[in-house]
């Protein structure tokens, strides 16, 4: 029997064989008959139109290989079996003619082998191919679309380049010759695939639309994402004291190579407070992976809400966790999850929300097989640890608070979110409002109230203030200076929109506030609920125990849930976890069946009644009393403490003196109204007393220090919210210190705006240490009034550029006793240096200035000599990690050749060669008081060094020079031997 006769005979054999697979699958077949010549290019054009279905393709394809001949069905027969074999095609470069004159019909011959190799490669083709134009963007968007597998996308891009006859197919042609190979697609099974594309299709749609904080209308994500400062968590002494520590990284360098704090662990972990972008971030991941833009290097992404999975009550195995929870394969679903075990580093899981999380992390409970089912938490933890797909990579975002050092063991690389820019902020604005007017007058309005604009360094708030520019635009009471100020703004949208047109004019008043009570309260007890059990989406029967109805939920505060877990029937969450803790706040503060004592469990303190030996013993030496299940103090125990602090904060701001009338007209009695404030101001003072009396005693000969205790910066944020300058007052009478550090403690423009508020009224002077936070400019504006009794500053590491430096010393050269100023890893240049200089030379009392890892050149240099000319009190100066080179070396050497006060000079890691370390060296033969210079990781050499030498012989005064990684000879190193010769002050040289 010939070919076309077995053909004919095996139709029906073939029509099935066809129609059983992929798309892909059969696509496949079409590149080894296309490079066969087996069709033409107008058969294959016909074979593609979209639409057809498979079957009815198939077997149009038959007919077309039928009229072939014998020829025609043997190539069909041998196409299918390369298909299904997934041969490798043969190397490009053993069989074609890069300069050939025919480039498209070379991308016809060599198909198959180049979809291999450009599948991965198509965005980045598709970006250049744009830029240079080849192609239009409307062609590339339909590339992209989600529906087609990468390997289909670069089918796509080919079938374009074979009609188009711009020179877009030699374009191809040299792209893929010089493109590195990647590894090869798993085509073995033709399921992984056509699960591959369900899977890309799936979470595209789910996000695509960025909902996070908006019931109401649903934005495009791409059209709205604004990047967000991230930044790479190192430990503390792994970056040399002279080393930039890492850069902000691009979303793209989620997982690049460096700040790896455990090689074997596969976790990323993802810092960032409430409302900082955490989820709207890990979304633009999987929208960048989805659409073949980014990410590429893992086949498989499957995304979890760690809200969603704490809901799941059965039993679940990884298999359950993949498929059931995230994307179910349509076939083959043993072949696909096989797969994921073979190859788990092409393998993606985001976990978002840890902190909402009920179940504390534990490394107790092993649980090494994927197939066996275990409890949720427990599948969790040993994906986290790697005991599970040891390989595939983790995304885990959390607040960090809810990260305990036990997770940390197991994570790879650790990154903190910061929140907008400055730059940030406006962006996310102009793409927020169409109308650039609109745009103009809110982000005007943003700069001249620094409040606010500090407010937005988080996305939630610019969102809000996108939300509500009419508001802010129109009204003339001021703009909001709290978190409660915001809240309640918002709150006041959402009621005028769910008003009859005539309330829209009389704001947030009484009226409206107290005709929409029973729907807050109802909302509040929900929050409030949740946050007592850890629950933050609600099912239909919780709605209904909340006695919630259509209404209450059509305020728009409650949104559908995003990524619910099949089965489940929690429909509803919250906006955001803020809106849950601020209804939480609002309901304790206005129910009248809330107890007032109940409040100091918001707060962690102890009625005044319940004995030191109560609090001391363990419960089963002393009964203490009981807190009946279900009440206000019982959920209040058991609430996590970070939205606790959330909702402490609220109730703070709306027992304020400025909101109170505002309550008060709500059907609540004053006096109860007035306990409740009382007991929240003695909660707070007490806590504060508390906190203060924990600090060690001074170490004899030092100053005493305070190291922030976790909720500090809460409490102070509390008092902040309140607006009370008496009991700011009276809250750091107690605070003797003199020196506060607050490093990594997540502090950013607002937690600024509260630090100054209340240390402003300290009574004696304090250093104020704030390393490795977000101040940036608009926080250096909100630190500005507690200069007055800041001795000493410490700023480094915090985003901060010549903008916010120069406000801070405009306040300090009139207000204020500041001595001592470190802006160490800052982004400070030469537009600095004039006001650095105007310090020096009008504080005569300032001691010192470490400006290291900037980007300050020989010009900011001299311009800072001259200042450093007419100071006679700086003892510190540090420039390490600069450009000054030799011009700004020479500068600097001459402004201290008379300097009695210097004892310290560091010029690390600065291009000054042996022209700079000359006029150092005839600095160093005149001044008398320089006591260590440090010129590590510059270009001295021999020449150098030996003039150096010669300054040394007729120093009296410096004990120890640093000269590290200067190559340096023998020569160099026998004219400092012979110079320490005649010099007795010289302790140490490096």
């Amino acid at each position: 029997m010939n070919s076309q006769e077995a053909f004919q005979a095996q139709r029906s054999q073939l029509v099935g064989l066809l129609v059983s697979g992929s798309l892909e699958g059969f696509e496949r077949i079409l590149d080894w008959l296309l490079c066969w010549e087996v069709l033409s290019w107008e058969e294959y054009e016909g074979l593609c139109l979209p639409g057809q279905p498979l079957s009815h393709v198939a077997r149009r394809l038959l007919d077309t290989v039928w009229n072939k001949g014998s020829w025609g069905c043997q190539k069909l027969f041998e196409a299918v079996q390369e298909a299904q074999a997934d041969s490798q095609p043969p190397e490009l470069h053993n069989s074609w003619d890069p300069h050939s004159g025919h480039p498209a019909q070379d991308l016809l011959n060599h198909r198959p082998a180049i979809v291999r190799k450009l599948y991965g490669h198509v965005e980045d083709v598709l970006a250049v191919a744009r830029e240079r134009g080849f192609i239009s963007q409307y062609e590339c968007d339909e590339i992209r679309l989600p529906i087609f597998t990468a390997s289909q996308r670069a089918r796509r891009l080919l079938d374009l380049a074979t009609v188009k006859a711009n020179g877009l197919a030699a374009f191809l042609l040299q792209h893929i010759q010089e493109s590195p190979a990647l590894l090869s697609l798993p085509f073995e099974a033709a399921e992984c695939q056509k699960y591959i594309s369900k899977l890309r299709t799936t979470v595209s749609a789910q996000s695509r639309s960025l909902s996070t904080y908006d019931g109401v209308e649903n934005l495009c994500l791409e059209d709205i994402y604004t990047e967000n400062i991230l930044e790479l968590r190192t430990e503390v002494g792994m970056v040399g004291a002279w080393k930039k520590s890492p850069a902000n990284l691009g979303l793209e360098e989620l997982f690049s190579t460096q700040g790896h704090l455990n090689e074997d662990a596969d976790t990323v972990l993802l810092v960032g407070e409430a409302g900082s972008g955490k989820s709207t971030l890990l979304q633009r991941l999987h929208l960048l992976w989805a659409t073949g833009q980014d990410f590429q290097e893992f086949l498989f992404v499957f995304p979890f809400s760690c809200r969603q999975l704490q809901c799941v009550a059965k039993p679940l195995s990884v298999r359950t966790l993949l498929f059931e929870y995230c994307c179910w394969p349509d076939a083959g679903q043993q072949d696909v999850f096989q797969f994921l075990l073979d190859h788990p580093d092409r393998v993606l899981l985001t976990f978002d929300g840890f902190d909402e999380f009920r179940f504390k992390f534990t490394d107790q409970e092993r649980h090494c097989s994927p197939t066996d089912p275990t409890s949720v938490q427990t599948l969790l933890f040993n994906l986290l640890q790697g005991n599970l797909l040891k390989n595939a990579r983790k995304v885990l975002t959390s607040r960090p608070d809810a990260v305990s050092a036990c997770l940390r063991k197991y994570v790879r690389t650790e990154c903190h979110l910061r929140g907008f820019s400055e730059e940030g902020i406006e962006l996310y604005l102009r793409k927020c409002h169409q109308d650039p007017g609109v745009a103009d007058r809110l982000i005007q309005l943003l700069r001249a109230t620094s409040v606010l604009h500090g407010l937005c360094h988080l996305p939630v708030f610019s969102w809000m203030v996108s939300k509500c520019h009419q508001e802010l635009l129109l009204q003339n009471e001021g703009s909001p200076k709290t978190t409660t100020d915001m809240y309640l703004l918002i709150l006041q949208h959402f009621l005028l929109h769910a008003s009859p047109p005539d309330a829209i004019s009389h704001g947030l008043g009484p009226g409206l506030l107290q005709g929409k009570l029973p729907s807050l309260l109802h909302l509040g007890y929900l929050a409030f609920w949740g946050l007592g059990r850890c629950c933050y989406v609600f099912s239909a029967q919780q709605l209904q125990m909340a006695q919630l109805d259509p209404e209450d939920i059509s305020l728009g505060f409650l949104v559908r849930a995003q990524g619910v877990v099949p089965g489940s029937m929690a429909p509803l969450e919250f906006l955001h976890i803020t809106f849950q803790c601020f209804f939480a706040a609002f309901y304790l503060v206005l129910c009248a069946d809330v107890p007032t004592a109940s409040l100091r469990h918001l707060f962690k303190c102890h009625r005044p009644g319940i004995s030191q030996l109560t609090r001391l013993l363990p419960a089963l030496c002393v009964q203490s009393p009981r807190t009946k299940e279900g009440s206000a103090a019982a959920l209040l125990q058991k609430a996590e403490p970070h939205n606790l602090q959330i909702t402490a904060a609220f109730l703070a701001g709306l027992l304020s003196r400025e909101h109170l009338d505002l309550l008060a007209e709500c059907q609540v009695p004053e006096k109860a109204l007035l306990r409740r404030q009382a007991c929240a101001r003695w909660c707070l003072a007490r806590s504060l007393r508390k906190h203060f009396h924990c600090i060690p005693p001074a170490v004899p000969g030092e100053a005493k220090s305070m190291h922030a205790m976790p909720g500090f910066i809460w409490l102070i944020r509390s008092l902040y919210e309140m607006q009370e300058e008496r009991l700011a007052r009276e809250a750091v009478r107690g605070l003797d210190v003199e020196h506060l550090k607050l490093t990594f403690c997540s502090v950013g423009p607002t937690e600024c705006a509260a630090l100054a508020f209340v240390l402003r009224h300290l009574q004696q002077p304090l250093a104020l240490q704030l390393d490795y936070n977000s101040v940036g400019d608009i926080g250096v504006e909100q630190l500005l009034p507690c200069l007055g009794v800041c001795k000493a500053l410490y700023l480094r590491d915090n985003n901060i550029s010549d903008r916010g430096i120069c406000k801070l010393i405009e306040y300090a050269l009139h207000y204020g006793q500041l001595q001592k100023l470190a802006l160490f890893n800052n982004r400070l240049t030469d537009g600095c240096a004039h006001s650095m200089a105007k310090l020096l030379e009008c504080k005569q009392n300032f001691l010192a200035l470490r400006l290291g890892n900037n980007h300050i050149t020989a010009a900011g240099a001299q311009v800072l000599a001259q200042g450093l000319r007419s100071n006679a009190s700086l003892q510190f100066l540090g420039f390490w990690g600069n450009t000054v080179g030799d011009k700004g070396a020479q500068a600097l050497a001459e402004a201290l050749v008379d300097h009695h006060s210097l004892r310290w000079l560091s010029l690390v890691g600065n291009n000054i060669g042996s022209v700079g370390a000359q006029a150092l060296a005839q600095m160093l033969e005149k001044n008398m008081a320089l006591e260590e210079l440090c010129l590590e990781e510059n270009h001295l050499c021999d020449e150098g060094v030996c003039s150096l030498a010669e300054g040394l012989k007729r120093n009296s005064s410096l004990k120890v020079l640093k000269l590290s990684n200067n190559s340096v000879t023998y020569r160099g190193a026998e004219a400092l031997l012979q110079a320490l010769e005649s010099n007795n002050t010289i302790l140490e040289v490096w």
